[in-house]
């Protein structure tokens, strides 16, 4: 019986590693060894990158809704300490939204909030 050998799979295990490595730079998408631990090390990140990926936005909102704020003479937290006094429960998606798109309604739903500051 002739002897097996294992040319095809393990240069198709290769070509998966090198198509991962595509587009990283020098011996990171050339060479077997060097891209294997780079697209490791690049799905770690992407791994850890998803779960910091919303509080990234999370911080962004709130920026947006504390400019805004500002505008209408008012700070986030009284704006937010407003909000849940008055019992109006919306997002800071929702409300970065308003702030960046619909002047108007935002400055509806601060003067809901403002009043029940006190």
């Amino acid at each position: 019986m002739p002897r097996s050998k294992t040319v095809v799979p393990s240069r198709a295990r290769r070509k998966k590693i090198l198509k991962t490595a595509k587009g990283f730079r020098g011996g990171r998408s050339k060479l077997i060894r060097t891209a294997r631990t780079a697209t490791i090390k690049a799905g770690q990140y992407a791994y850890r990158d998803r779960k910091k990926k919303k509080g990234d936005f999370r911080r962004l909102w709130i920026v947006r809704i504390n400019a805004a704020a500002r505008i209408h003479g008012t700070t986030y937290s009284r704006l937010v300490n407003g909000l849940k006094q008055a019992g109006i429960d919306i997002d800071r998606k929702s409300l970065a939204h308003l702030a960046m798109h619909d002047d108007a309604a935002f400055a509806q739903v601060v003067a809901a909030a403002i009043p029940a500051e006190g």
